[in-house]
């Protein structure tokens, strides 16, 4: 008899997973959560040095800045019943010229699928990054992160696109005044629906 996979037991495959351990200089900890019942994932890139070194997702200057955009606290923010994180590569994948590398793509291309499918009370995604939009939005995104962010109501309600969070996208955020009158208003007053 077949065995019917939950999401508990999908978790557990990928905790085990070693499938890019030859590539990743620290070594395999993969980074995500969230229960059955949560109905806003979280669509990241990858975790960074210190989330690697914690276990916790977003448990760096990111994760303030994008609870922040939430307007969630850390408690509702952590609630796998509430909010799932699904990065788009599990594990830290080293560093790179100018910041960390690019997520692994075995994670997306083994794993999310499966997950979303365990994940039936998602109604918003948040596509954090160029990875995650790459991925969740395909041949809708725009030509570049600006075009696709500026476009959220395209994708809207079920999708917000975001930059990411990082303290290394003050520029961008300086140049793009509209995102935080506009889209963070515009997700804050979704996630309040939602949660």
């Amino acid at each position: 008899m077949e065995s019917i996979e939950t999401i508990d037991s999908i978790k557990q495959k990928i905790q085990l997973c070693t499938l890019c351990l030859p590539e990743l200089p620290l070594g395999v900890n993969p980074i995500m959560r969230g229960n059955v019942g949560a109905k806003i994932l979280i669509a990241g890139q990858a975790p960074g040095i210190k989330v690697h070194q914690t276990s916790i997702p977003f448990n760096d200057l990111s994760g303030r800045r994008l609870r922040q955009w939430m307007g969630i606290t850390d408690e509702v923010f952590y609630d796998e019943d509430k909010v799932a994180i699904i990065p788009m590569g599990f594990c830290y994948p080293g560093k790179g010229t100018s910041g960390d590398l690019p997520p692994r793509h075995e994670c997306a291309k083994t794993w999310h699928k499966k997950l979303l499918s365990k994940f039936e009370n998602i109604e918003l995604i948040l596509t954090i990054g160029q990875y995650a939009q790459n991925y969740y939005l395909a041949d809708k995104r725009k030509s570049n992160l600006t075009e696709t962010v500026k476009a959220w109501q395209e994708y809207s309600p079920k999708i917000i696109p975001l930059p990411h969070p990082s303290p290394r996208n003050n520029r961008w955020l300086k140049n793009n005044p509209w995102f935080e009158t506009s889209v963070v208003m515009a997700l804050q007053k979704r996630v309040s629906q939602l949660l």
